[in-house]
């Protein structure tokens, strides 16, 4: 949930999601929809579908591995993940390098090749200093260091345990480093998502469907669009033929491209849904949308629609 994502953002969907699945078995046992609605809103989606596989790995595996390279074999476990647990949960020395690490170290012995070629040297140089013995409280130390101290902009050197070793600091701009590359400018994209209600016994209802279980919002319940991507602009053919209205349009930034997507409503008769013309979906009451687990970008064309 951290990856990419800060603790207060974090922290409710933590506490939920412990408080509804208190151990990894529990985690595993439950199904996509529930994992996916509870994850709604936090983003980067296929965290949650790893999450789900590494839970049922680790569930029929009977409980968590404790080295390094068996963690790595788990689904969305990458190479810091799989130190930290190891040094932090089991004791086995392992180098952890997290973001806070890595401007740590990169200041410390002033390796000045840009990100991300620096990471191999940062690496190595972080390998020097990690202690055979309780090399998860080190980790933990330098995170904490780099969260608190070495921060990227304006570092405390004068607090700083290490400012006497630190060679960033004696060449005299601790702060450039590590040295970044350049950004590049997000492309604009644009799409269309349908409002496509209708009125049942129980109340206005409308039409969602699952989106694709890889890429962009992957597996997550959501309306149905005109194909829009990262890479390229939708092409604003409805799902059905009809008398369309324009309801405005919602923004919202990926992390790789800026999406304006406009929002087109239609009533649509009880007929039309049993003919299978939107693919396959359902019909979720309106009342209760707020409960459908729409990513972001949805809820706010929902909101949109609904005002």
């Amino acid at each position: 949930m951290l990856q990419q994502t800060t603790v207060a953002a974090v922290k409710p969907y933590f506490e939920k999601f412990t408080r509804v699945w208190p151990t990894v078995f529990d985690l595993a046992a439950a199904g996509d929809d529930a994992i996916m609605a509870a994850w709604a809103g936090l983003g980067y989606y296929s965290r949650a579908r790893n999450l789900a596989k590494c839970a049922r790995e680790v569930a029929a595996r009977g409980g968590f591995p404790e080295t390094e390279a068996e963690l790595r074999e788990l689904p969305g476990l990458g190479a810091y993940t799989a130190a930290a647990i190891a040094s932090i949960a089991f004791g086995e020395r392992a180098v952890v390098v997290d973001a806070n690490v890595e401007r740590v170290v990169a200041r410390l012995f002033n390796i000045e090749e840009p990100l991300p070629a620096a990471r191999k040297a940062i690496r190595k140089r972080a390998d020097t200093i990690t202690p055979d013995a309780r090399a998860g409280d080190f980790a933990q130390a330098m995170m904490d260091l780099g969260s608190s101290i070495c921060t990227s902009k304006s570092p405390r050197c004068l607090l700083c345990p290490l400012s006497d070793q630190c060679e960033g600091r004696a060449a005299g701009e601790p702060e450039r480093l590590p040295v970044k590359p350049a950004k590049k400018a997000k492309p604009e994209r644009t799409g269309t998502a349908f409002w496509i209600e209708r009125e049942s016994p129980d109340g206005p209802q409308v039409w969602l469907v699952r989106r694709k279980g890889t890429g962009m919002l992957g597996g997550m319940r959501s309306l149905p669009d005109d194909g829009w991507s990262a890479r390229t602009d939708g092409n604003a053919v409805p799902p059905i033929n009809g008398e369309w209205e324009g309801l405005g349009a919602v923004r919202h930034t990926f992390t790789h491209a800026h999406l304006t997507l406009s929002i087109q409503q239609i009533r649509a008769d009880a007929g039309l849904a049993d003919e299978g013309w939107a693919g396959e979906g359902e019909w979720w009451p309106i009342s209760d949308i707020e409960n459908a687990g729409l990513p972001t970008l949805f809820a706010k064309a929902a909101r949109l629609a609904l005002t």
